[in-house]
């Protein structure tokens, strides 16, 4: 395959040209309330080929590794005829010759399908059986094993090979006219013993499905909020996080005055990091579809904006260096700026230290998703409790968190050193590309007056 791929490809005599080949195999399985919805396995492959010349891109996709020089004279054409706003242009790197093959303790490709229908059942029993305010469930398993290949005319020769595996459990419970819902997800790249023994989970996702029928609204106002590791982590991710991604800041004029590398946004014990070389991690990726190795990158270091995320394409541009963040969906996607793992690094402080002090606040635990543009951010939450001096007391629903997220970095006050990432299924979405594998996470912080919407 490499071989056949490689010789294809140096068959171009033009300033550059690289490729990606994909093959994706899956299996999956869906339990819809008491029926098996979903069980089976899936292939498919393909590739995509760019081309460069002259400052312009040309960008084609293929089926066959035999297919390559046709792919090649395809993006060469639409290369000439494109009319990019700025001259398109490559950051120098080294090249890289090598394999990348996980290991892994249980690995899901060697699991029958069989065993992962009993898993995924057993997941969506516990929750049927939650009680006779369960109204509906949904449990998913997923697993695909992604084998791929990235040449490039400067020498870069590389396969690698991605497996991921994840389960998610969705449950409504139903008193009357009154519908509340609850949601957990969980998967990585660590193998199949990552979606084993979390009955807990699934249980206490049911409870909290039934106690949200009976929770009270939350009252609007301003808190002091502590929002636990996953708000935390994907807060920093869609309220941060695609603001660093440089083909956004190169583009918008009005950030490129706000994110200016040095300024402070943050408290001096503020860390943000982007890290694709975190091996296991759901957003793990041990090279680039740039063909640069990943690496961890300090988006905000001791409090102030420290770098950007960037492809080799957007490094040139900007005058900076790539930082191995150009990703692509899928073979039928041109790479752009993506993140990888995003999280806030932990610092000190358990989380009683963080509820110390704190006389009227709100605990706001787990993301529903949101919604942002540029700086302002609006998020839901899955659930949240009322602090009293110090202390959490009764739940309470519907918690949306908004502001500005440069004021809201701003107002934090304390990070705790519980960092925890988060992967699962799903993704993030952008320009089209969803879902992207990602992992984002934080410890729990505390935040002043955060503004909540409510009654």
């Amino acid at each position: 395959m490499k071989e056949i791929l490689k010789q294809g490809l140096y068959s171009f005599s033009g300033e550059f040209a690289d490729l990606r080949y994909e093959i994706k195999r899956s299996s999956r399985v869906v339990f819809r309330g008491k029926e098996l919805e979903t069980a089976g396995k899936t292939i498919e492959q393909g590739g995509g080929v760019r081309v460069f010349d002259a400052g312009r891109l040309g960008f084609a996709t293929f089926s066959r590794p035999e297919d390559v020089k046709n792919a090649l004279k395809e993006a060469e054409r639409l290369a000439h005829i494109s009319k990019p706003e700025q001259k398109i242009h490559l950051a120098k790197v080294e090249p890289v010759v090598k394999d990348f093959i996980p290991e892994l303790q249980k690995d899901p490709r060697k699991i029958s399908l069989e065993e992962k229908v009993d898993l995924t059942k057993k997941y969506n029993d516990i929750a049927l059986q939650g009680g006779e305010k369960i109204a509906s469930t949904v449990a998913v398993y997923m697993d695909n094993e992604i084998e791929r290949y990235y040449i490039s005319t400067d020498g870069t020769l590389v396969k690698e090979v991605r497996v991921y595996s994840g389960v998610s459990v969705n449950v409504i419970a139903r008193d009357g006219t009154n519908v509340q819902s609850a949601h957990i997800s969980f998967g990585d790249q660590r193998g199949f013993g990552t979606v084993l023994n979390r009955e807990k989970e699934i249980e206490d996702a049911v409870r909290d499905a039934i106690n949200l029928l009976n929770a009270e609204r939350v009252k609007k106002g301003t808190y002091t909020v502590i929002l636990d590791p996953e708000i935390a982590g994907v807060f920093i991710h869609e309220a941060f996080g695609h603001l660093s991604e440089a083909d956004f800041v190169y583009k918008n004029e009005k950030l490129k005055e706000i994110m200016v590398i040095g300024k402070r946004f943050g408290p001096e014990f503020l860390n943000v990091v982007d890290d694709g070389s975190l091996i296991g991690e759901r957003g793990y990726i041990p090279i680039d579809d740039d063909g640069v190795l990943s690496k961890r990158t300090y988006l905000i270091k001791d409090g102030k904006l420290n770098a950007r995320l960037h492809s080799r394409i957007t490094a040139e541009l900007m005058g900076e260096e790539p930082t191995g963040n150009s990703r692509a969906v899928s073979f039928m996607y041109p790479p752009i700026v993506r993140m990888t793992n995003t999280f806030i690094e932990p610092h000190e402080g358990t989380f009683e230290e963080l509820l110390d002090g704190v006389e009227h606040g709100l605990y706001v635990v787990g993301a529903l998703g949101g919604q942002t543009e540029l700086e302002m951010f609006t998020f839901s939450s899955k659930k949240a409790y009322i602090i009293e001096d110090g202390k959490i007391g009764k739940m309470v629903r519907d918690a949306v968190l908004s502001g500005n997220v440069f004021k809201t970095l701003m107002h934090i006050d304390k990070i705790g050193s519980d960092l925890r990432l988060f992967g699962g299924l799903g993704g993030c979405g952008k320009a089209g590309q969803y879902p992207l594998p990602v992992s984002t996470g934080a410890p729990h912080i505390r935040i002043k007056d955060v503004v909540i919407g409510g009654e």
